[in-house]
Formats: structure tokens, sequence, C-alpha cells
């Protein structure tokens, strides 16, 4: 005969391991400015449902929603999924199974293209990076400059029988990767991304340089790709450093000096690699989920933020 199953409530009191979900979740939980972040979409979300319909979902339920999707890479459908079969996920979105509404998965897509339509992605990430200064974390004194390619479905299998005419084919190395690329521009300090551009895959790195910076840097770190002799003239003066990766001339070899500059450029760059860890590892974004580069764009304003509070978390709670 099967046993009783215990009230969940006394079954989570019960517990004697704190799960790495659970942990992840309380982190996270606790370096979120979920009242900055609520000011700002309040006055976007609805105040009430259709005439006699039911009142919308909490705004704050649908936004810790919508950042489990991002953390977890879950579509609409799995994020719906999802808050049935994980008791740490509802406790985080603040639902009480059978005392509450579970979102369905189009309430969870209309969240989101609300978000989308308004801009409010673009505005998450400009926010989390004001909480950040506030909190003395991102000082904005020199910048990493790089970029990196979202692979995206190169499959004709869809309605369209195409594939994503926003996305293009370039090469790196010796292998070909269909797409789109995110630029990002990172705090030397704190490892922060202070700024973000998306574009097509084939569009070279260099062309995003200006958009990176916010003006006021003392030095600039980039690889070769960012080699150019008019932008280190502008940006040479004194108390600057030109951080940029030396290339040998055409046909011939690098001097053993800028050999020996290219290696300290190297350690101090290799932060900015640390935000793209964190959304292709730790939140497993490695491919686009939508069509078009509008969308793709917004989940990852969403996704650099989320992953700045996820690189400092740390010396937030501290």
């Amino acid at each position: 005969m099967p046993k009783q199953p215990a009230f969940p409530g006394l079954r989570d009191a019960m517990k004697k391991k704190v799960t790495r979900r659970e942990q992840f979740l309380a982190e996270m939980d606790g370096v979120v400015p979920w009242s900055r972040l609520l000011a700002l979409i309040a006055p976007h979300y609805p105040k009430a449902g259709p005439k006699g319909g039911r009142p919308p979902m909490a705004l704050e339920t649908m936004l810790r929603i919508y950042f489990l999707q991002n953390w977890y890479a879950l579509s609409d459908p799995m994020a719906e999924e999802t808050l049935y079969d994980s008791e740490a996920m509802r406790r985080f979105a603040g639902i009480e199974l059978g005392d509450d509404r579970i979102p369905d998965e189009t309430t969870i897509l209309n969240f989101r293209h609300l978000l989308e339509r308004h801009g409010l992605t673009e505005a998450i990430f400009a926010e989390v990076n004001v909480h950040l200064a506030h909190k003395g974390i991102s000082l904005r004194s020199g910048t990493l400059v790089d970029a990196t390619i979202i692979d995206a479905p190169s499959s004709t299998k869809n309605k369209a029988g195409a594939r994503d005419p926003e996305m293009s084919s370039t090469k790196k190395g010796n292998a070909w990767y269909f797409g789109m690329k995110a630029h990002i521009g990172v705090d030397a300090e704190s490892g922060a991304v202070h700024s973000l551009e998306t574009s097509t895959a084939k569009l070279h790195d260099s062309q995003v340089w200006n958009e990176l910076l916010h003006g006021e840097e003392d030095s600039v770190w980039a690889d070769k790709g960012y080699v150019s002799a008019e932008r280190e003239a502008e940006f040479k003066g004194p108390g600057k450093v030109w951080g940029v990766m030396r290339k040998a001339p055409k046909g011939g070899q690098l001097h053993p000096i800028d050999a020996q500059i290219n290696q300290i450029i190297a350690k101090v760059r290799a932060r900015v690699e640390h935000p793209f860890r964190v959304i292709k590892r730790q939140f497993r974004y490695v491919k686009t989920r939508y069509r078009g580069l509008a969308k793709n764009r917004a989940q990852l304003f969403t996704l650099f933020a989320l992953g700045n509070l996820f690189l400092v978390r740390r010396r937030l709670v501290a």
C-alpha cells in the first residue's frame, strides 16, 4: 500500500538538504533589485483584466517567472510545465499550488511581448547597472570590448520553409556559423557589462565600437580584430592606456616587445569572457530562441542584466 503523501509545506520543512537550484534562487532573490524593476514595468502593466474576466496575474509573479525562463532556458510552454513540477520554482515565483493560479503559456507569452513592445528589457539592463553603480560596484574606469556569435537554427523545416532572413553566416577560423552577434563593453574592474549591442553575424566586430564605450574610460582593452590607428590616435592622451592587442605587419612577424605587450593585454582582457560564460554555460543560452533580431536582442538585454547580478552577487550580499 503506498504511503500517505505529506503536506507540501511539512515535507519542505523536513528536508535535510538544500538543492543547488534552491541555493541559486535564494541568492538571486536577494540581489535582484525587485522594487526598482517593478516600478519600471508597473506603468505599462494592465491594472485590471477584461470586463467580466479574471484579474491579471500579480506583476511580481510574472517578472519572477520571466527571470526563471531566462535562467533555465525555458520556452513559454515549458515554463508553465516546470511551475507545476518544481516546488522550488513555485516558491520563488510566490505561487502556492492549490491556492494560487499558475499562469498558462499564453499569459507568459503576453508578458514577454509586453516587455518587448515597450523596450523594457533594455530599461531593465540600464536599471540594474544604475543599481550596481549606487552600490559602488561599477567603477567605469576601463572598458573591455568583445563580441560573441549566437547560433541560430539553420533548419528550413518550419512554417516559412526558410532560415531566419535576419540572421547571416560568418566564418571563424575554419568553421562557418549562422546566427547573430552580441557585442559588449565590460567594466574592467567589476567585470559587469555596461554596454550591449547586437548585429547580424556577418558584421565585423570592429564595426561596433563607439556604442560599447561610455566615454569616460582611462583604458580600453580588446583583441586584434579591433586594431585601428585612427581610433588609437583619437583615444590616446595623458593617463590613458590603449590596450588593443598588437598585430603583426602583413607578411611579417610580431616584434618580441609587442608579443610581450600582447601577453599583458591578454591577462587583463580575459575578464571579458566571464559574462559570455555566464549566459552560455550558467543560463544555457547557446542558441537563439526566436526569429528576427528584435526579439533575440530584447532577451539578450535581460540575460546580461541577470548575468551582471550573478557575477557580483557575493559582493552585493557582503
